[in-house]
């Protein structure tokens, strides 16, 4: 048993070394034991004791914690994980982008392949190639979107977080499998 209140760990929920990034799991006197009188919940995030968070990240060498990205938001493609956030923060470098969703979209070969929809700031102008380009230099090519469109809106909650499950929802419909 971890003796950490806050530590990371693969799916499996085998504790991870300084600097991996995986699940981060809480555990202390302050978070809940469980749902109550709710078992299957209570199954489902909760492991030996720890709240499993559902984020991912890391804790460097100075113990401090890092969130990456949310688990349900990681792409994985042909078998490596592609961060949502990370991709979203490499298109915004762009002056041309206002905003960004980046999701996992069904391949066939890959399990999911990186999609992005992009807006455009008012009276400003950049091809999906020289965006795509662009996230290729930032962050490698298996991170790259494979395909983006440019839209007029994304959906956003009322804080204006992009929904990401909203976006993604429409490229899943009407398959039988699930990546998420």
């Amino acid at each position: 048993m971890n003796e950490r209140p806050v530590f990371i760990t693969d799916a499996e929920g085998t504790p991870l070394s300084v600097g991996e990034t995986g699940e981060i799991r809480i555990r202390c006197k302050a978070v809940i034991k469980g749902y109550y009188e709710n078992p299957d919940a209570s199954a489902a995030e909760f492991c030996d004791g720890a709240w499993k968070s559902g984020d991912l990240g890391y804790i460097d060498s100075d113990g401090y914690l890092y969130i990456v990205d949310r688990l349900k938001d990681m792409i994985i493609s042909g078998g490596f994980n592609v961060y949502a956030v990370e991709v979203e923060a490499a298109l915004a470098a762009h002056p041309a982008v206002l905003m960004a969703a980046v999701v996992g979209i069904p391949h066939p070969e890959w399990g999911e392949a990186v999609h992005a929809e992009v807006i455009l700031r008012q009276g400003a102008s950049v091809s999906v190639n020289e965006l795509i380009a662009q996230t290729r230099v930032r962050l490698g090519g298996y991170k790259s979107p494979k395909t983006l469109v440019f839209v007029e809106e994304l959906p956003t909650s009322v804080v204006g977080k992009v929904l990401r499950r909203q976006v993604r929802e429409k490229y899943w419909q009407g398959t039988s499998r699930k990546i998420s």
